[in-house]
């Protein structure tokens, strides 16, 4: 029998390879049963709580914790993105396929741009080293990203 540590330290293992938050690697488990627009419903979700969390850690001025949150966020929606449009949304290396997929139908090159911030982010939750000045120049363009990425969503 798997015990709870090791259950969680599983879960762990398995979210770093993909790239993503424990939370978005089991919204993504609980989702695989339901129906896409279900789906697309639990990602939108997940996106809104992570994206409150990450201002919330941004005020507190955990800078580490915001970085992520707001990765995550960025993921929930290419996750709900690719949901509506049948596309593998699985690993690090699908986001940058969705976004290089995106990139090509509008040839807006604000998205490879925006996205390279937002994985900076996601290195910060790893590395912790940005200053306040650094990830509030990040932080601005990755709510940008995330305004163009919601115009996506035909929901």
């Amino acid at each position: 029998m798997i015990k709870m540590r090791e259950l969680l330290r599983l879960i762990d293992e398995e979210s770093r390879k993909r790239g993503i938050s424990p939370e978005l690697f089991l919204a993504d488990l609980l989702a695989q049963g339901s129906d896409p627009k279900e789906r697309v419903g639990v990602y939108l979700r997940l996106y809104e709580e992570l994206l409150r969390e990450s201002e919330e850690e941004y005020a507190k001025g955990d800078l580490v914790q915001a970085s992520e949150k707001l990765w995550g966020s960025v993921v929930s929606l290419l996750n709900a993105i690719a949901e509506t449009r049948g596309w593998e949304h699985h690993s690090h290396r699908d986001y940058d396929i969705i976004i290089e997929n995106l990139f090509r139908e509008t040839g807006d090159k604000e998205l490879v741009l925006y996205f390279g911030m937002a994985e900076r982010l996601h290195a910060n939750f790893y590395h912790n080293f940005m200053s306040k000045e650094t990830f509030e120049l990040h932080r601005d363009y990755v709510l940008k990203l995330i305004n163009k990425l919601r115009g996506f969503i035909k929901y």
